[in-house]
């Protein structure tokens, strides 16, 4: 398609002429301008060290946090922490340390009680000895007490292979993994999942001592078996038991 040519009828412009040096110094003016912009970007090695000092920071951050980690504790728990007892106001490893202590038949037992385990409120860091309210990581020295921490039953635990959870019918923590078990309301304990359709109901099951060893089953660190009559005992009594054929 050929161009149409327009006849204009305003008035003639004249395109004013710039002298040969104000467009020097305009160069000038836009050299100096993109130098100075160059000097404010960071180069690439500035920019590699300060996220080097990125990485650093992060890493150091968790190595604060796992400072210690399983290299402190009692023979019941793997913590970074111990805990004052707000029944006798001692500090002690765990609960079960205080337990054994103060039920031990060395001393007067008129003096022997348990602790408490929801009374708990003050803790002591394992690697500053920093005493405070009960918290995950350590107020002063940024330390991770317990990777399983628990506010409610106050407990700290390193060695979380045991799968540690915290049941709301129990009211207490418990191990093996909250998808394996389930809590039965009339029973008033947890159970093995593979029981859930099956098991006899026996109103609180648990809440009584064991018929061989008599510690108190609900609270037991060991396993518990419940028996074809709904009934409950200690897994290692039942099998001592069967093992002497009484």
């Amino acid at each position: 398609m050929a161009s149409v040519a327009v006849q204009y009828t305003g008035n003639p412009s004249i395109e004013p002429k710039i002298s040969q040096s104000v467009v020097t110094e305009e160069n000038e003016i836009r050299t100096r301008t993109k130098a100075h912009e160059s000097d404010l970007q960071p180069s690439c090695e500035e920019l590699s060290a300060e996220n080097e000092l990125s990485n650093q920071t992060r890493v150091t951050g968790t190595e604060v946090l796992d400072e210690g980690y399983l290299k402190y504790g009692c023979s019941h728990y793997r913590r970074r922490c111990r805990i004052r007892a707000p029944c006798c106001n001692e500090i002690f490893s765990c609960r079960h340390c205080h337990n054994e202590a103060k039920n031990s038949i060395c001393i007067d037992q008129s003096l022997g009680h348990d602790m408490p385990r929801h009374l708990v409120e003050k803790v002591i860091c394992a690697l500053c000895d920093t005493e405070q309210e009960v918290q995950q990581v350590c107020k002063n020295c940024g330390v991770c007490m317990g990777r399983y921490f628990c506010g409610i039953c106050k407990l700290f635990d390193d060695d979380t292979s045991k799968e540690q959870y915290h049941c709301d019918g129990c009211g207490i923590c418990r191990i093996g993994g909250a998808k394996n078990f389930f809590h039965c309301n009339k029973c008033g304990c947890c159970y093995s999942a593979l029981l859930k359709s099956s098991h006899p109901c026996v109103e609180r099951a648990m809440h009584q001592d064991c018929p061989v060893c008599f510690e108190y089953l609900f609270e037991s660190r060991n396993d518990v078996i419940a028996l074809p009559c709904g009934h409950t005992i200690h897994k290692a009594c039942m099998e001592e038991m069967q093992e002497h054929y009484q």
